[in-house]
């Protein structure tokens, strides 16, 4: 979708700006709206759905940091993922790296 349009909004997160970030779950990105703005900024993904470090596949939970840093929940790869402001690609702080329970493993299910 363009920077004015969302498709399937799921979490949304006011910073202390007044920008608005919300997780746009079906086009797999992060969006950020400054106060009166017409348009979104993408502030994590946006670059279809997949895995890679520049991509997120239903986004949902998401916070941001006093720095703007995006935390957001890549819920269908099992992941979290930090976006600093203005990054072309995020880093996974945490995931589900195979079987068993761990500090960094992560389930998309409760155990």
């Amino acid at each position: 979708g363009g920077l004015n349009q969302l498709n399937v909004p799921e979490y949304l997160f006011v910073d202390r700006d007044h920008s608005v970030y919300v997780s746009d779950w079906n086009n797999h990105r992060v969006m950020k709206w400054l106060e009166h703005a017409k348009e979104g900024i993408m502030a994590a993904g946006g670059q279809g759905a997949g895995s890679a470090l520049t991509q997120l596949f239903v986004p949902q939970g998401l916070f941001v940091d006093a720095l703007g840093t995006v935390y957001v929940a890549d819920t269908s790869n099992n992941r979290v993922m930090r976006w600093t402001q203005g990054a072309k690609q995020g880093t996974v702080i945490a995931s589900r790296n195979g079987a068993g329970a761990g500090a960094k493993n992560i389930s998309a299910s409760p155990l």
